[in-house]
């Protein structure tokens, strides 16, 4: 058995980050992912504009949008800014950056390493091997086996479905129709030479089934051809119960970090995952950005609830956001999972 200093399932953004921070202060790490490839994942690939003092390379954007497009059954809205409010990432050459920095910066990454079992001090994988830890991390996503191994339920998931479409869309959109949705979205994401187009939504209050019906119906009326299409799906944890338990931390969806409102979970993955990160190089270390990050993700779960309450309560919530938007009395960013920078 070989040991680590930091064990660390998963090897998404979230999980990347944490171990690239810990490999550059001389800790020896693992990052056990279980799928044959890093990066790909069922994501629209949205990140807020918070997410350029992240150290990301502009290459790495797709596309970046200093407006964006909001539709209820009531209004429309263009929220618009001098910079860029948001940006779409490949969530492929992403992981593939983010994975070849970690490796420059001495981490160990072991792929198709699906974590079967985890004891006091080990894991153990589906292929036999067993690895040793000072301190594990989880970044195995909304079905995570290291929250589970702490005891902690989930109860709160999101259902995200998604089709990747060819072509040029010019604009951003976000689409709240409470008749087809609830208290979800769909939405039109711009990449490079395709779309992200898909749907978001409470998964108590939406089966995935009558989900992508209703997917389906929405794409007919604004013209998109999406039943002849293969989609994916994946489950979203806004769940969250805590981050750190002694040697042990919870990260991203892993945690429940994700918004329960929008679903948006990279950046949240990325911060977190950073700041373990800090707080195992540092016992004593009192973390503003998790203070911050989940004040915001408390904040979006009021508001997740209060359009959840009823179906007129919860299309008066929504259409009084949108209002609120339209008219600045909210600021955009204000609904995104980005946080300020602590000096």
């Amino acid at each position: 058995m070989k040991n680590f200093h930091t064990v660390i399932v998963g090897g998404g953004p979230g999980g990347l980050a944490c171990a690239t921070l810990l490999a550059r202060q001389g800790k020896e790490v693992l990052v056990l992912e279980r799928n044959s490839a890093i990066g790909p994942k069922v994501c629209a690939g949205g990140i807020p504009s918070v997410a350029q003092g992240l150290g990301f390379p502009e290459t790495l954007w797709e596309k970046s949008f200093t407006s964006q497009r909001i539709s209820s059954n009531w209004q429309h809205a263009v929220i618009q800014d001098d910079s860029p409010i948001i940006r779409t990432v490949d969530r492929g050459r992403l992981g593939r950056w983010m994975a070849d920095r970690a490796v420059t910066a001495g981490v160990s990454i072991a792929t198709n390493a699906l974590v079967l079992k985890i004891g006091e001090n080990r894991v153990h994988t589906r292929g036999g091997e067993e690895f040793g830890f000072s301190f594990l991390v989880g970044a195995d996503g909304s079905s995570s086996l290291v929250r589970r191994q702490l005891g902690i339920p989930t109860e709160n998931m999101g259902v995200g479905i998604n089709y990747q479409v060819q072509g040029n869309f010019p604009e951003m959109q976000w689409h709240l129709d409470t008749e087809l949705f609830g208290n979800g979205y769909a939405w039109i994401f711009p990449h490079q030479d395709t779309a992200s187009i898909g749907v978001y939504a409470r998964r108590s209050t939406s089966k995935p089934n009558i989900l992508l019906h209703r997917l389906h119906q929405w794409g007919t009326r604004y013209n998109l051809e999406l039943k002849s299409r293969q989609p994916q799906a994946a489950l979203i944890n806004s769940d969250f119960r805590g981050w750190r338990f002694h040697n042990r931390f919870l990260i991203g969806d892993a945690a429940g970090l994700a918004s329960g409102l929008t679903g948006e979970g990279i950046y949240s993955a990325i911060v977190s995952g950073e700041e373990a990160a800090r707080t195992i190089l540092d016992a004593g270390y009192e973390s503003q950005k998790m203070t911050q990050l989940i004040k915001r993700h408390h904040q979006h779960t009021r508001i997740l609830e209060l359009a959840s309450s009823g179906k007129l309560t919860g299309k008066l919530v929504l259409e009084s956001l949108i209002f609120c938007l339209r008219t600045g009395l909210i600021p955009f960013r204000a609904l995104e999972m980005g946080i300020d920078q602590p000096s």
